[in-house]
């Protein structure tokens, strides 16, 4: 999908437009093959520099050459799988291209980026690319920790759970935390490099009005790479201690359970032994015969439930 916005510093509002005009956006979305040559020819680019860029293990880095700066950013992003919510990183690549155009292309639709198309971003011009670049990336960071956030509840809600649980499903669900959290900590750090680049001012021009905000996307940054560390150590440790508290809860249900089978089965032993074709005299012909053996075998019961539960066995 292909969307062109402009806003200069006279509008009042983003447009949005059909044709690629100098000082406009283009935000390419899982482009398909037809769009990407379109893109190439009208910016006189080769397709194989955009089919590059959207490849998911592409890595966060900084190119340079005399009219374009490509900058690629890992952002993260929720999906389904298996019943679960799951995170991933994908790659997002700008372009800056002859000072003219600036260009983002994923694979991926990323929320943060609705803020922009939606024109909700504070003094966002598309035609001041260094600031349009800066508010990018502290976005992205701003993003980063919003996740960071919801996979903490994540983590709360299954701690919840874990001193009751005997399934192999909310282990699983750590263990895709944990995951999500390497994937975090690993982007962020690649992210901290390309940041770090851009800082050095070789890539972009940083001027005096955006040092702020791009002081503020290297420190959200940093504490998101501090927070995605500190939530996988506590993540590692509740996992070891996961598994030993299935195998504890598990081995009181097997418990609970051997104890009330031992219980159940005296008044079945009663009848076995008193069903069998001997002669029992005058209990035999005894009216309150059945009733005397269902009270013997229920105080009998009693008896062995109450020992088995002083011994912690039922």
């Amino acid at each position: 999908m292909i969307q062109i916005y402009r806003k200069l510093m006279t509008d009042d509002h983003l447009f949005t437009q059909k044709e690629i005009t100098v000082g406009s956006w283009i935000h390419l979305t899982a482009p398909t093959e037809q769009e990407i040559c379109e893109v190439s020819k009208k910016l006189d680019l080769e397709p194989d520099f955009f089919i590059r860029i959207l490849d998911d293990e592409e890595q966060p880095r900084v190119d340079t050459e005399e009219n374009q700066q490509l900058i690629i950013i890992d952002v993260p992003k929720r999906y389904m799988r298996h019943g679960q919510s799951q995170v991933k990183t994908y790659p997002l690549g700008i372009l800056l291209l002859r000072d003219q155009y600036v260009v983002t292309i994923s694979n991926k639709e990323f929320e943060f980026m609705q803020l922009f198309q939606e024109d909700k971003v504070k003094e966002f011009y598309t035609d001041h690319k260094s600031r349009f670049v800066i508010q990018i990336l502290y976005q992205v960071a701003t993003y980063y920790l919003k996740g960071l956030k919801l996979i903490n509840q994540d983590i709360e809600a299954t701690e919840d759970l874990m001193f009751t649980s005997t399934s192999n499903r909310d282990l699983a669900k750590m263990l895709s935390l944990e995951k999500a959290l390497v994937y975090f900590s690993t982007s962020l750090r690649e992210n901290a490099v390309v940041l770090e680049k851009i800082s050095k001012g070789n890539v972009i021009p940083l001027f005096q009005e955006d040092a702020d905000l791009f002081d503020d996307a290297i420190i959200e940054n940093s504490q998101g790479i501090e927070m995605a560390n500190l939530y996988r150590e506590i993540l590692s440790s509740m996992t070891d201690s996961f598994a030993t508290v299935i195998s504890n809860n598990l081995n009181g249900v097997m418990k609970f359970l051997t104890g009330i089978t031992i219980v159940i089965s005296i008044p079945t032993m009663v009848a076995s032994f008193l069903g069998m074709n001997v002669p029992l005299g005058s209990f035999q012909s005894n009216p309150f015969s059945f009733w005397i053996l269902i009270c013997i075998s229920i105080l009998v019961s009693l008896i062995v439930a109450f020992v088995l539960r002083k011994k912690n066995m039922l």
